[in-house]
């Protein structure tokens, strides 16, 4: 009786991490879209004063882990589901 509750629970938790697979799909979609709009900003903004902004770098550079933390949940490589699930990722 336990096989089939442990298995009905598995695949209860395969379908909630579809769900949430599907989430951070569109949150990919959406960051990569914000980072493309910061890297024009940056482009202009090194355009016009010779010198990258540093608070672009910083959120650029925070943004990139973060995509990369949607990635590693979205290829099974990790179980921990990214922000806004757990915290915004900062630099070490």
């Amino acid at each position: 009786m336990t096989e089939n509750a442990d298995a009905g629970k598995s695949k209860r938790n395969i379908w909630v991490r579809g769900f949430f697979m599907l989430l951070m799909a569109f949150a990919f979609q959406v960051a990569g879209t914000v980072m493309f709009v910061v890297t024009v900003i940056q482009f202009i903004l090194m355009l016009l004063n010779n010198a990258p902004n540093e608070r672009l770098v910083s959120f650029g550079s925070n943004l990139a882990r973060y995509l990369q933390q949607i990635a590693n949940f979205l290829t099974v490589a990790a179980e921990d589901i990214p922000f806004p699930f757990s915290d915004w990722p900062s630099q070490d």
